[in-house]
């Protein structure tokens, strides 16, 4: 029977926290939880009375870095991937008290992909759609380089299920304005751009040896103007045929997003790359 480790890695999150862990009772056998930087709101009492390890990272912004550690300190080979303000749903949780009571999964398989709902700060859009979040996999089988938006890169397949994790903060978690007004996603593009003047193995890695970028992250670092203006054109097509061919009501901001998304990335390499040169 497959063995569960959660693992949390956040900054200054506790009230979050505390609902996940409220709501996640039962459904794994380790806790581990990495703090972004010195813990200033007392997060490690939690952990600790809920039966978890505590650690404080070096400070990112950002939780990818933290994740070859935490999944390093993990017990158990199977990883339930978790944010603070998230939250399994009641199907989710069954789910997962009935995977830890059956067989071992294929080799084949690397782990299981769930619906991920738009949260608009007071309720969920869908109950559909976004679909592909990675919130279970197997650590042998996938490598990473933590960098903020990269995912697990599996070495077998994940497994889609028509299963729901919330996805709750006090704030809207799409459209135009989170990714030209807020800070926190100017921040990650400079950092994501100051990430891509390396090479990966630069940064903390989880079986990841090479020195050569994936191939959507090497289109942007070779052409990021060229690129970012393709995506920018690109994506929302790509997003209202999505919307189309599944019968979903995309929210027009939430289908041009990707593409600004990448427009920005790609205009901010170009200005780091270009100061990088002089």
């Amino acid at each position: 029977m497959p063995a569960i480790s959660l693992v949390v890695c956040l900054y200054n999150e506790r009230e979050y926290l505390e609902r996940l862990l409220e709501q996640s009772r039962g459904i794994y056998d380790d806790l581990v939880v990495v703090h972004d930087g010195p813990d200033n709101a007392n997060i490690r009492e939690l952990v600790e009375q809920s039966g978890g390890r505590f650690f404080e990272g070096p400070r990112a912004y950002q939780q990818e870095p933290h994740w070859p550690f935490a999944w390093g300190e993990a017990k158990y080979d199977w990883i339930l991937r978790l944010d603070a303000d998230e939250f399994p749903s009641t199907e989710m949780k069954q789910w997962l008290q009935d995977f830890r009571k059956g067989a071992e999964p294929e080799p084949e398989v690397t782990g299981y992909t769930c619906i991920w709902p738009i949260w608009n700060g007071k309720r969920a859009l869908s109950d559909r759609w976004p679909t592909g979040r990675q919130f279970l996999f197997q650590r042998q089988r996938v490598r990473f380089f933590g960098m903020v938006e990269q995912t697990p890169i599996p070495d077998g397949s994940f497994i889609p299920l028509p299963l729901i994790l919330h996805h709750q903060p006090k704030r809207c978690t799409y459209g135009i304005g989170n990714l030209l007004f807020r800070s926190r996603m100017k921040m990650w593009f400079h950092v994501i751009a100051k990430s891509l003047l390396g090479k990966p193995t630069d940064l903390p890695c989880w079986r990841w040896t090479s020195d050569q970028w994936p191939s959507n992250w090497e289109e942007l670092r070779r052409h990021p103007l060229r690129t970012g203006f393709k995506r920018l054109l690109l994506f929302p097509a790509v997003e209202l045929s999505r919307a189309i061919k599944k019968k979903h009501a995309y929210p027009f901001s939430l289908m041009m997003s990707p593409g600004i998304h990448h427009f920005m990335l790609g205009l901010t390499l170009f200005r780091e790359q270009k100061r990088a040169r002089r």
